[in-house]
């Protein structure tokens, strides 16, 4: 399957779908990305005394007036080492509800957080995703031309871990968040770009899905400057700077 990907990302690099370029480095968010001195353990406990070595948690922003859902905090950091990439969200939430359990389903329509990652940003024509509800269920995808969701596409060796201070799909009582933990290995993204090295820039954003409709909101990291709530623009990505 990691060969099928491969062969769609030649495609779009060498038809020249793409006539739009990235955003200098001046105007996008930007995050370095440490390297992890000792184990990150991966069960949605967002431990202080692992997470401490990650740069300050960057806060999820509310571009979108139009949206009537509240605006609950959520926080993210993110840690590597030479196999994998690491990111914990930590999420407000008074009422915290998902339907859905199996893997690839349509989780953003639960409460769900968000990473996705261009390992060659000189290309826009495709990235990766990986999508985590408050269930713990993973939708992973490539995504092409910003538009096309391919779920055939499947990560392999993904970590998750979820832990709810709350009740789940429980509206009559007041919830107070939840936190998520995900080990991503450096492997899924070999068909575009090696591991990272101290130095290396990737670009993402990472966002969060926020309650049911009609009350519900999107937030992000990076704004992706869409008319919409929409997350999928990738010349709006963030950097992310991976350092020792």
């Amino acid at each position: 399957m990691k060969t099928m990907i491969g062969v769609t990302v030649a495609l779009f690099l060498l038809s020249g779908s793409q006539g739009v370029f990235c955003q200098t480095a001046a105007q996008r968010p930007r995050y370095e990305v440490r390297r992890a001195v000792a184990p990150v353990t991966i069960d949605g406990l967002v431990n202080e005394a692992e997470w401490s070595q990650a740069s300050p948690a960057v806060e999820f922003i509310f571009p979108w007036a139009q949206q009537t859902g509240a605006k609950q905090k959520t926080h993210a950091r993110l840690l590597w080492d030479d196999a994998n990439l690491y990111v914990a969200y930590e999420v407000e939430d008074t009422d915290i509800v998902a339907q859905f359990t199996e893997r690839d389903a349509w989780v953003y329509r639960d409460d769900t957080v968000e990473i996705f990652l261009n390992v060659r940003p000189a290309q826009l024509a495709g990235y990766y995703a990986i999508e985590l509800n408050v269930r713990g269920a993973l939708m992973d995808y490539f995504c092409a031309d910003a538009q096309f969701y391919i779920r055939k596409f499947q990560m392999e060796g993904v970590r998750q871990g979820i832990q709810i201070d709350g009740t789940l799909n429980q509206s009559e009582d007041r919830d107070r968040g939840w936190s998520g933990e995900l080990a991503i290995p450096w492997d899924n993204f070999s068909d575009m770009a090696r591991a990272p090295q101290a130095g290396t820039v990737f670009t993402a954003n990472l966002n969060r899905w926020d309650g049911v409709e009609p009350n519900r909101r999107l937030s992000v990291w990076a704004d992706s400057k869409l008319e919409r709530p929409h997350p999928h623009a990738p010349a709006q990505f963030g950097d992310l700077v991976f350092v020792n």
